[in-house]
Protein backbone atom coordinates (compact mmCIF):
# COMPACT_ATOMS: atom_id res chain seq x y z
CA UNK A 1 0.00 0.00 0.00
CA UNK A 2 0.89 3.85 -0.68
CA UNK A 3 1.60 6.26 1.93
CA UNK A 4 -1.60 7.72 1.17
CA UNK A 5 -3.56 4.47 1.06
CA UNK A 6 -2.47 3.81 4.51
CA UNK A 7 -4.12 7.15 5.47
CA UNK A 8 -7.14 6.31 3.69
CA UNK A 9 -7.33 3.29 5.25
CA UNK A 10 -7.22 4.52 8.67
CA UNK A 11 -9.40 7.09 8.23
CA UNK A 12 -12.26 4.89 6.23
CA UNK A 13 -11.42 2.54 9.43
CA UNK A 14 -12.68 5.28 12.19
CA UNK A 15 -15.67 6.40 9.82
CA UNK A 16 -17.62 2.25 10.23
CA UNK A 17 -17.81 3.83 13.69
CA UNK A 18 -19.77 6.70 13.20
CA UNK A 19 -22.75 6.87 15.33
CA UNK A 20 -21.26 4.25 18.48
CA UNK A 21 -22.55 5.60 21.25
CA UNK A 22 -22.44 5.59 25.49
CA UNK A 23 -25.98 5.66 25.42
CA UNK A 24 -26.65 1.78 23.64
CA UNK A 25 -23.10 0.64 24.96
CA UNK A 26 -21.59 0.23 21.33
CA UNK A 27 -18.71 1.98 22.58
CA UNK A 28 -17.90 -0.65 24.76
CA UNK A 29 -15.73 -2.53 21.70
CA UNK A 30 -13.64 0.47 21.58
CA UNK A 31 -12.84 -0.16 25.41
CA UNK A 32 -12.54 -3.80 25.19
CA UNK A 33 -10.13 -3.70 21.97
CA UNK A 34 -7.76 -1.45 23.94
CA UNK A 35 -8.07 -3.33 27.27
CA UNK A 36 -7.02 -6.88 24.99
CA UNK A 37 -3.60 -5.13 24.30
CA UNK A 38 -0.57 -6.50 25.08
CA UNK A 39 1.46 -4.80 26.85
CA UNK A 40 -1.35 -2.61 28.22
CA UNK A 41 0.25 0.99 28.34
CA UNK A 42 1.00 1.60 31.83
CA UNK A 43 -1.17 -1.66 33.06
CA UNK A 44 -4.15 0.52 33.48
CA UNK A 45 -7.13 -0.79 32.12
CA UNK A 46 -10.10 0.88 31.15
CA UNK A 47 -13.89 1.17 32.44
CA UNK A 48 -16.40 1.69 29.98
CA UNK A 49 -17.75 5.27 32.31
CA UNK A 50 -14.06 6.65 31.55
CA UNK A 51 -13.70 9.45 29.07
CA UNK A 52 -12.48 7.67 25.80
CA UNK A 53 -11.58 9.96 22.96
CA UNK A 54 -8.09 8.57 23.38
CA UNK A 55 -9.12 4.87 23.38
CA UNK A 56 -11.04 5.11 20.28
CA UNK A 57 -7.76 6.65 18.48
CA UNK A 58 -5.98 3.65 19.77
CA UNK A 59 -8.41 1.29 18.86
CA UNK A 60 -8.76 2.23 15.37
CA UNK A 61 -4.73 1.98 15.08
CA UNK A 62 -4.52 -1.54 16.98
CA UNK A 63 -7.22 -2.39 14.07
CA UNK A 64 -5.15 -1.28 11.40
CA UNK A 65 -2.12 -2.88 12.51
CA UNK A 66 -0.27 0.56 13.09
CA UNK A 67 0.63 0.49 16.80
CA UNK A 68 4.02 0.40 15.54
CA UNK A 69 3.75 4.10 14.26
CA UNK A 70 0.33 5.20 16.24
CA UNK A 71 1.14 4.53 19.69
CA UNK A 72 -1.77 3.37 21.92
CA UNK A 73 -2.64 5.07 25.17
CA UNK A 74 -6.03 5.98 26.85
CA UNK A 75 -4.81 9.35 28.22
CA UNK A 76 -4.22 12.66 25.94
CA UNK A 77 -0.79 13.78 27.30
CA UNK A 78 0.21 10.56 27.72
CA UNK A 79 -0.16 9.90 23.98
CA UNK A 80 1.46 13.10 23.44
CA UNK A 81 4.31 11.78 25.06
CA UNK A 82 4.68 9.07 23.10
CA UNK A 83 4.31 10.89 20.02
CA UNK A 84 7.16 12.83 21.12
CA UNK A 85 9.46 10.12 22.09
CA UNK A 86 9.24 8.95 18.43
CA UNK A 87 9.97 12.55 16.85
CA UNK A 88 6.25 12.61 15.39
CA UNK A 89 4.95 15.57 17.40
CA UNK A 90 4.30 18.75 15.20
CA UNK A 91 3.51 21.60 18.23
CA UNK A 92 2.82 24.28 15.67
CA UNK A 93 -1.37 24.52 15.82
CA UNK A 94 -0.55 26.49 12.76
CA UNK A 95 0.29 23.29 10.90
CA UNK A 96 -1.85 22.27 8.13
CA UNK A 97 -2.27 17.95 8.85
CA UNK A 98 -3.16 15.79 6.60
CA UNK A 99 -5.39 12.69 6.71
CA UNK A 100 -4.57 10.30 9.22
CA UNK A 101 -2.95 12.89 11.42
CA UNK A 102 -3.76 13.00 14.86
CA UNK A 103 -5.14 16.31 16.69
CA UNK A 104 -5.07 17.16 20.13
CA UNK A 105 -7.44 19.82 21.61
CA UNK A 106 -7.35 22.17 24.90
CA UNK A 107 -10.40 23.84 26.02
CA UNK A 108 -8.78 26.49 27.78
CA UNK A 109 -7.37 27.85 24.33
CA UNK A 110 -7.09 31.80 25.00
CA UNK A 111 -8.64 34.65 22.28
CA UNK A 112 -4.83 35.42 21.05
CA UNK A 113 -5.02 31.12 20.05
CA UNK A 114 -3.70 32.28 16.46
CA UNK A 115 -1.10 34.70 17.23
CA UNK A 116 0.36 32.27 20.21
CA UNK A 117 1.38 28.68 20.69
CA UNK A 118 -1.09 26.25 22.78
CA UNK A 119 0.76 24.74 25.11
CA UNK A 120 -1.87 23.50 27.63
CA UNK A 121 -3.34 20.38 28.97
CA UNK A 122 -4.93 18.54 26.01
CA UNK A 123 -8.17 17.11 26.98
CA UNK A 124 -9.04 15.57 24.01
CA UNK A 125 -7.84 14.15 19.92
CA UNK A 126 -9.37 12.49 17.36
CA UNK A 127 -8.15 11.87 13.79
CA UNK A 128 -7.89 14.21 11.36
CA UNK A 129 -9.84 13.29 7.87
CA UNK A 130 -8.83 16.14 5.41
CA UNK A 131 -8.63 19.40 5.24
CA UNK A 132 -10.34 21.99 2.64
CA UNK A 133 -10.36 25.22 2.21
CA UNK A 134 -8.39 25.71 5.65
CA UNK A 135 -10.87 23.51 7.23
CA UNK A 136 -9.76 20.78 9.07
CA UNK A 137 -12.65 18.03 9.52
CA UNK A 138 -12.33 15.74 12.12
CA UNK A 139 -13.72 11.99 13.35
CA UNK A 140 -13.39 11.86 17.17
CA UNK A 141 -15.01 9.10 19.88
CA UNK A 142 -16.51 10.73 22.58
CA UNK A 143 -17.51 13.41 21.02
CA UNK A 144 -21.32 14.30 22.86
CA UNK A 145 -20.24 10.85 24.02
CA UNK A 146 -20.48 9.01 20.58
CA UNK A 147 -18.63 8.97 17.28
CA UNK A 148 -18.79 11.57 15.51
CA UNK A 149 -17.36 14.70 13.46
CA UNK A 150 -15.97 18.18 14.16
CA UNK A 151 -14.62 20.82 11.79
CA UNK A 152 -12.38 23.32 13.23
CA UNK A 153 -10.18 26.12 11.35
CA UNK A 154 -6.38 25.58 10.09
CA UNK A 155 -4.60 27.37 13.38
CA UNK A 156 -8.26 27.49 15.10
CA UNK A 157 -8.73 28.25 18.84
CA UNK A 158 -8.52 24.87 20.58
CA UNK A 159 -6.07 23.28 18.87
CA UNK A 160 -3.06 21.61 21.02
CA UNK A 161 -1.08 19.83 18.33
CA UNK A 162 -0.68 16.85 16.63
CA UNK A 163 0.57 13.31 16.40
CA UNK A 164 2.47 12.59 13.17
CA UNK A 165 1.88 8.68 12.36
CA UNK A 166 5.11 7.97 10.23
CA UNK A 167 2.54 6.64 7.60
CA UNK A 168 5.71 6.89 4.59
CA UNK A 169 7.38 3.99 6.81
CA UNK A 170 5.14 1.27 6.43
CA UNK A 171 4.06 2.63 2.75
CA UNK A 172 5.60 -0.73 0.09
CA UNK A 173 7.19 1.03 -2.90
CA UNK A 174 5.11 0.06 -6.02
CA UNK A 175 6.23 -2.43 -8.37
CA UNK A 176 7.50 -1.49 -11.67
CA UNK A 177 4.82 -2.47 -14.70
CA UNK A 178 6.35 -5.43 -16.28
CA UNK A 179 7.90 -4.62 -19.73
CA UNK A 180 5.79 -4.93 -22.62
CA UNK A 181 6.59 -8.22 -24.59
CA UNK A 182 8.10 -7.10 -27.88
CA UNK A 183 6.15 -8.01 -31.13
CA UNK A 184 6.37 -11.04 -32.95
CA UNK A 185 7.03 -10.80 -36.33
CA UNK A 186 4.96 -13.03 -38.69
CA UNK A 187 7.14 -13.43 -41.55
CA UNK A 188 10.54 -15.61 -41.45
CA UNK A 189 13.90 -14.25 -41.77
CA UNK A 190 15.91 -13.55 -44.84
CA UNK A 191 18.83 -15.75 -45.10
CA UNK A 192 19.97 -13.50 -48.00
CA UNK A 193 21.32 -9.68 -48.63
CA UNK A 194 17.96 -7.80 -50.03
CA UNK A 195 18.12 -4.98 -52.28
CA UNK A 196 15.96 -2.82 -54.17
CA UNK A 197 14.50 -4.78 -56.65
CA UNK A 198 14.05 -7.70 -53.98
CA UNK A 199 10.26 -9.58 -53.69
CA UNK A 200 8.80 -11.70 -51.39
CA UNK A 201 8.48 -12.56 -47.62
CA UNK A 202 11.58 -11.66 -47.16
CA UNK A 203 11.04 -7.86 -47.59
CA UNK A 204 7.72 -8.31 -45.69
CA UNK A 205 10.35 -9.13 -43.01
CA UNK A 206 12.08 -6.00 -43.68
CA UNK A 207 9.63 -3.47 -44.08
CA UNK A 208 7.41 -5.18 -40.84
CA UNK A 209 10.66 -4.48 -39.00
CA UNK A 210 11.14 -0.75 -39.83
CA UNK A 211 7.88 -0.19 -39.14
CA UNK A 212 7.69 -1.82 -35.82
CA UNK A 213 11.16 -0.08 -34.97
CA UNK A 214 12.06 2.87 -32.96
CA UNK A 215 12.20 4.91 -35.62
CA UNK A 216 8.39 4.06 -36.71
CA UNK A 217 8.34 3.92 -40.44
CA UNK A 218 5.02 3.54 -42.12
CA UNK A 219 5.84 1.96 -45.03
CA UNK A 220 3.30 -0.77 -46.71
CA UNK A 221 4.11 -4.48 -45.92
CA UNK A 222 3.70 -5.76 -49.60
CA UNK A 223 6.80 -7.65 -50.19
CA UNK A 224 8.46 -5.46 -52.90
CA UNK A 225 11.97 -3.68 -52.57
CA UNK A 226 10.74 -0.65 -53.71
CA UNK A 227 12.07 3.20 -53.39
CA UNK A 228 10.28 3.93 -50.03
CA UNK A 229 11.85 1.27 -48.90
CA UNK A 230 15.46 1.89 -49.73
CA UNK A 231 14.90 4.93 -48.15
CA UNK A 232 13.71 3.49 -45.06
CA UNK A 233 16.57 1.49 -45.20
CA UNK A 234 18.94 4.33 -45.51
CA UNK A 235 17.37 6.12 -42.31
CA UNK A 236 18.19 3.13 -39.87
CA UNK A 237 21.40 2.87 -41.51
CA UNK A 238 22.29 6.26 -40.42
CA UNK A 239 20.64 6.07 -37.03
CA UNK A 240 22.09 2.89 -36.17
CA UNK A 241 25.67 3.95 -38.05
CA UNK A 242 25.86 1.28 -40.32
CA UNK A 243 27.01 1.53 -43.49
CA UNK A 244 24.61 2.97 -45.56
CA UNK A 245 23.99 1.55 -48.63
CA UNK A 246 20.41 0.69 -48.66
CA UNK A 247 21.02 -2.85 -48.65
CA UNK A 248 19.53 -5.44 -45.69
CA UNK A 249 22.36 -7.92 -44.84
CA UNK A 250 23.47 -9.45 -41.63
CA UNK A 251 24.62 -6.63 -39.68
CA UNK A 252 21.39 -4.38 -40.63
CA UNK A 253 19.38 -7.33 -40.23
CA UNK A 254 21.03 -7.79 -36.33
CA UNK A 255 20.31 -4.25 -36.02
CA UNK A 256 16.77 -4.13 -37.05
CA UNK A 257 15.64 -7.36 -34.57
CA UNK A 258 16.68 -5.06 -31.84
CA UNK A 259 15.44 -2.18 -32.92
CA UNK A 260 11.77 -3.47 -32.89
CA UNK A 261 9.66 -1.72 -29.77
Amino acid sequence: MTEKEIRQKVVATAKKYLGCKESDGSHWQFIDRYNSFSPLPRNHRMTYSAAWCATFVSAIAIECGLTDIMPIECGCAYMIALYKKLGRWQEKDSYIPKAGDVIFYDWQDGTDYAASDNKGSPEHVGIVTGVSGGIISVIEGNKNDAVAFRTVTVNGRYIRGYGLPDYASKAKPEAAPAPKPKAKCPYAEPEKALRRGSSGNGVRWVQWHLNSSTIGEKLKVDGSFGPLTKAAVLRFQRKQKLVQDGIVGPKTRAALKKAVK
